[in-house]
This record gives C-alpha cells, structure tokens and sequence, in this order.
C-alpha cells in the first residue's frame, strides 16, 4: 500500500516536472524574441478592409454602456466598420442598449442590436449568428468588460495583409488590478500568460489560442475551421486549435494592449476560473488526438500542444500531491526501506526552480525597476501559487468533469465596473451565493493542512512545511474569501 501510493504521488510529481520544464522553454522561446526586438507594424493601409467588431452580451448592465461608448470612438474609417451588439439578455441590459444606440445616432457609427430568437450555443452561438449577417471580411471580437484602445484596429488589421494570418490576438491588461490583492494576483498569473506563454508560443511556431476577446478573426478562417461550436466551454481554444490544424497562422502582439476588468468576487473568480478549466479539458479530449495524429507538425509544436491543451491537469497533480502529502509523510517517518525513493523526489524542487523563473521574467518583462519588481516578486509569487493550491478542489472538480465529458451550461462571469478602489460591488444583482459542498470541503482542507504543520514539529521534519503552510493558507483564503464574498 505505501510504495502505491509513493507510485501515485510520484506520477502527479512527475507531470508537474515536466510541465514546468515546458514553461522553462518558453521563458528561453520568449526571450530569443525580446532579444530580436521587433518592431510593431504601423498601419500601411492604403484601402481600409471592412471590420465587423462583436459584442457579446449577456446580462451586462454594470458595464455595457462604457464598452459600447469606447467601441464607438475606435479611430477607422466610419464607413469601414460596423458594431454588431449581439444581445442575449433578459433583463433591462437590452434597454441600455438601446439607449446608447439612441444617443449615438448622429455619430455616424454604424451599429445595430442583434437579438436571436434564443440562447441556443451561448457565446458561441452568439458570435455564429452575427456572423451570417455581419458585412465584415474580419471581425474583432470583445467581451463586455473590455475597453479597447482607439487605435486597436489600425495596430492589429495590417497583419492580415499576409493572407496566412487567420488571427491576431493583443494582450490583455488590467482596468482594476490593484483594487484588492485578490485582483493583485490574477493579473500576476495572467500577465505570465499573455508575455512568456503567448509569445513564446507563437515566436517558435507552435500553436497558441484566441483568447475569446481582443483580437481579430480573418472571416474566412472562421468558415474554413468549420464555425464557432458550443460543444466545449472554451469556443475559443477550440477553434483556435481548428483553424491552425487547418494551416492558418495566428499572431500575437504582446506590444497592444487591450484593458479589462479583472473579477474583485471570489465566487466570481471560481466562475471564471471552473468555465477555463473544464473548457480546456473539454478541448483536449476533443483536439489533442487530431493533434498528434497530424504528420506534417513538428515533435516539439506536439510537445508543446500536449502541455498546453492539458495545462488544467496541473490542478489534478496539484490536488493529489497535496492530499497525499500527509500519508507519505507519515510513511517517511515509519518506513525506512523507502528512504532511498524519498530522497529521489526531492529532485523534483526543481519545477518549483523553473516557475520561480518563469514568473520572474514575466513581472519584470513588465516593469523597468528592478527593486520594484523584486518587492513585488517577493509576496505576489507565494501568494498566487498557495491561491492556486487553494484552487486546486475547485478548479480539479471541473477538469474532472471535461475530462468525463459531463456536459454544463455556459456560466459567464459576473461583471462590475471597478475602475477606482474605490468602487464597490457589493450588491450585484448577478452573484449569488455559493457556500456549497466544495466551499465546505476547502474549510476543511485547511484543518487537513494545518495538521501537516503540527506533524512537522512533531517529527521535527520540515522539508515540506513550506509545503503545509501553503496550502493551510491558500485553502483558508479561498475558504474564506468564499463565505465573505457571499454574504456581501
């Protein structure tokens, strides 16, 4: 039974290494490109193609009538692009709108509400159905909460001039990022996403995804990956993986930035965080194989797809190694003939050696101090992985239930316009509480965890305490942030 378990704990370890070693080569993939220095290309249009931009909405009333007013001052050719407001909502959401429109007849901006019969497909259905009446020959694409900047077309639309580039993807930034730590961390998680992994990916030609908004599609790329698809909670990485299968190259510009808003809730954030997670597992059982069955990719762009497609996992291994934490602790302690295999997995230090890495050279990608981005390293890193342990119930749940293919509605994250500190939330009509079995279940992780601290002192073994203090945190934070949140 105990050498098992050592087996168990040793294949999640296993995956954690290897995927760390992966996000090490994008830190060096990312770098190569900084070190080439590229120059963003400046709009040489000489004949401005037509634009259809997308809003998806959904029960937005918080955040629909500044996203509508800054869509409209995009600076292009007024008779070069339109805005469709594709509006699948049931409450007085439909009535600002309408509002807007009113107000901006005389601005020369074509734009038009766009309601369907039904909510058939969600997001994706959504984009599907304005997309058989939009004129555009590309479409850019934002969610609610973002706020474009005015020259995002003229900076993204002359990459299309290759005829390969089916999507040009901007970076994402943060509207809100420090009004509050819970909103501090997300944007140090991210930002890792949209520098190191997104162009890393795309410098050494593997394959990255539309990240749902702040990008563009070439219409004809839509139509030849075969159209948006609501089979997966993550449309996005779907038919990104689609449409590069099909030979389309995708561009990523880490240099435009694209502003949003960043969920200040906890049970907000787990909304978000449950639809990304289960997506992303619903993907890989649907594109990896096609992935790895495609002769003409490169070994390392398969690589690199696995780990990509499958980066939800973590929160399985996490999860376990956590968990089977304690029972091997108490095995190393009784059971000396395994010593010799303890001593091996404690090689394994080296993944947290290269996401150190891996973050670092995110934050600082991002800031000019070096002092600046070492105080913030210093609490931001701790912080986000003991949260992302804290996470790992949550978030491993709906990786499991993608991987079974247990089918669920489409659940958006609630939006608040948070600009200022402040701003408040509490009160939005579209959170609800959430004290469920799991949030019952992550209280009483954190006494599981805090026993693990008490055992270290009892044995006077502290080569994991690091270990039991992070996750006693991250499960008390989540635990907690999940009850207050709530009865705000």
């Amino acid at each position: 039974m105990e050498l098992l378990l050592i087996i168990i704990y040793g294949f999640f370890l296993t995956f954690i290494l290897f995927y760390s070693l992966i996000q090490m080569h994008l830190v060096i993939l990312y770098l190569r490109k900084k070190k080439k220095n590229e120059k963003l290309v400046t709009s040489s249009l000489i004949e401005f193609p037509f634009v259809t931009i997308q809003l998806p909405i959904y029960n937005e009333l918080y955040v629909v009538e500044r996203l509508i007013q800054q869509v409209a001052q995009i600076d292009y050719p007024k008779d070069r692009f339109e805005i469709q407001v594709l509006d699948d909502s049931t409450d007085e959401t439909t009535q600002i709108i309408q509002n807007v429109i009113q107000d901006l007849k005389d601005s020369n901006v074509k734009i038009d509400l766009v309601q369907r019969p039904n909510r058939v497909g969600f997001k994706a259905g959504a984009l599907a159905y304005g997309m058989k009446i939009c004129q555009g020959e590309f479409i850019a694409i934002f969610d609610a909460d973002f706020l474009p900047e005015k020259d995002f077309l003229k900076k993204t639309i002359p990459y299309f001039q290759n005829e390969k580039v089916g999507v040009v993807q901007t970076r994402w930034t943060h509207i809100n990022e420090d009004y509050s730590k819970l909103t501090q961390i997300q944007a140090f998680g991210l930002d890792a996403h949209f520098t190191i992994e997104q162009s890393g990916r795309n410098h050494g030609g593997h394959f990255i995804n539309f990240n749902g908004t702040a990008g563009v599609w070439r219409k004809k790329c839509i139509e030849d990956a075969g159209g948006w698809s609501a089979d997966t909670l993550t449309e996005d990485l779907d038919l990104s993986y689609r449409a590069q299968l099909k030979g389309w190259h995708f561009q990523y510009l880490e240099e435009v930035e694209s502003p949003a808003e960043l969920p200040a809730a906890m049970n907000a954030l787990k909304n978000q965080q449950f639809r990304w997670t289960k997506g992303a597992a619903e993907c890989t059982r649907k594109n990896l194989s096609k992935v790895l069955k495609t002769k003409d990719l490169s070994t390392l762009t398969k690589l690199h797809s696995i780990f990509h497609l499958m980066n939800s996992f973590i929160f399985i291994c996490v999860f376990s190694v956590a968990i089977l934490s304690i029972p091997l602790f108490y095995v190393k302690q009784n059971f000396v003939e395994y010593a010799l295999l303890f001593k091996y997995a404690t090689g394994f230090i080296i993944s947290m050696f290269f996401l150190t890495i891996f973050y670092w050279v995110s934050l600082r990608s991002l800031k000019t101090d070096f002092l600046t981005t070492l105080k913030q390293f210093i609490w931001k890193f701790p912080f986000f992985l003991s949260v992302s342990m804290g996470m790992s119930l949550h978030n491993g749940i709906a990786v499991m239930e993608g991987y079974m293919g247990k089918k669920s509605p489409f659940v958006r994250t609630p939006k608040f316009n948070l600009e200022k500190s402040s701003d408040k939330w509490y009160g939005n009509k579209y959170l609800a509480s959430s004290i469920g079995g799991v949030t019952i279940l992550e209280g009483m992780l954190f006494l599981y965890f805090l026993s693990g601290i008490v055992l270290s002192f009892h044995y006077q073994s502290f080569a994991l305490l690091p270990l039991f203090l992070m996750l006693s945190f991250g499960f008390g934070y989540v635990f907690f942030y999940s009850i207050f949140h709530s009865s705000k």
